[in-house]
């Protein structure tokens, strides 16, 4: 691989460096190399459609686009449609399955009442736990909705899926579960939401797909950083602690692992994801990829179906990092990373990995517009 020259290479091809590169593209009008260590473009939101059955898998877990951002949605409806899916979770938990998030369904069959939306309103103000400044998750958590729905519901799902008590964990987590005291059992309140018609993968190919973009797969950044030109801007959306030899320390992440099978079977679950809160379970999610196309009759009305049973993991070598454990200590951790980064004008960095942050595919996608558009002021550009 011939590097002469490079003046821009972004390491990632996820959406927030698929989005940067795009916009070295198409507005400065300037060369930019891709390159993801993968097989594959698009990090984690990487689909393949299965040659079989004709269903398209989510590689890394399910994605669902959401978002209330308007300029977001016309950015990314330039590279594909969308079916317009709602996303709605399932939860089970002794044997019996509830609607999440916490809506007035999951509180009347809860507490086996028949309540209305003041009387659910009213049974949540005396189940919660008053608290002033909640201090973590689970005090959070029972200031929202008291011990009986976050025992049954919240607390055993989330030692599994962060590997270790709600207690340790920051209060700002549960913030992303809504509580409802009506029927609206849509996962997000967002305007606009669906899962892109020809899938992900085809969607952020055409993001890439430009006379000024050169995409290369299967590149680790680690074994050619030494070839790249000193004044070559590189844009990072790698672990900050490796970039800089993990010299104050290793951020933590959680992982996963995933289990494939595919079931001559029209329908295994009625719903594209059900949740497991016994700990007795090991894996917190099943997904059924078919559910997230309904508009494609004759994959939705086969007698086959794929289903894939997602396991959380500790984060090690060899796995990858999914989310990061936003306490106090890793976030000054990574504090400390984003200012070694900040020595070299000629870095800059983002996505989820870089940022240390659990954002959803419309925050990365904004974030790295209003990042190219700071990027993009003059002393940035190369002349």
């Amino acid at each position: 691989m011939n590097f002469d020259g490079l003046k821009y290479i972004v390491v990632g091809s996820g959406f927030w460096g698929a989005v940067f590169a795009e916009r070295i593209a198409s507005v400065l009008n300037k060369k930019v190399l891709v390159i993801d260590k993968r097989d594959h473009i698009g990090g984690n939101c990487y689909c393949e459609t299965d040659k079989q059955t004709g269903i398209e898998c989510h590689k890394y877990g399910c994605h669902i686009f959401h978002t209330s951002v308007k300029n977001v949605w016309d950015y990314i409806n330039r590279f594909s449609e969308f079916n317009g899916y709602k996303h709605k979770v399932l939860i089970t938990s002794k044997s019996k399955v509830y609607s999440m998030p916490v809506n007035l369904a999951t509180i009347n069959s809860y507490y086996n009442l028949n309540l209305t939306p003041s009387e659910a309103e009213s049974l949540l103000k005396k189940e919660r736990i008053k608290i002033k400044n909640p201090r973590n998750f689970e005090e959070k958590a029972v200031s929202l909705i008291g011990w009986g729905l976050y025992e049954t519901l919240i607390k055993n799902y989330t030692v599994k899926q962060w590997g270790t008590e709600p207690k340790n964990l920051p209060a700002e987590i549960i913030t992303r579960l809504p509580v409802r005291t009506n029927y609206n059992d849509n996962y997000y309140y967002d305007i606009y939401q669906g899962i892109p018609v020809e899938g992900y993968t085809k969607l952020l190919r055409k993001i890439l797909t430009h006379r000024n973009i050169e995409v290369k797969t299967s590149v680790d950044y680690y074994d050619i950083s030494e070839k790249i030109p000193k004044d070559c801007k590189i844009i990072f959306t790698g672990t900050l602690d490796k970039l800089f030899g993990y010299k104050y320390g290793r951020l933590k992440w959680r992982s996963l692992k995933f289990k494939w099978q595919k079931i001559n079977r029209r329908d295994f679950q009625g719903n594209a994801a059900m949740h497991f809160a016994d700990l007795d379970v090991p894996y917190t999610r099943i997904h059924e990829f078919k559910h997230y196309h309904p508009e494609i009759k004759e994959i939705f009305e086969s007698k086959k179906t794929i289903i894939c049973y997602e396991y959380p993991a500790d984060y090690k070598d060899g796995r990858e990092p999914y989310y990061p454990v936003n306490d106090k200590e890793n976030n000054s951790l990574h504090a400390k990373y984003l200012y070694e980064a900040g020595k070299n004008k000629n870095i800059t960095v983002g996505g989820r990995l870089g940022s240390y942050r659990y954002w959803d595919m419309d925050k990365t996608i904004e974030n790295s517009l209003n990042a190219f558009n700071i990027f993009a002021r003059a002393k940035y550009i190369v002349k």
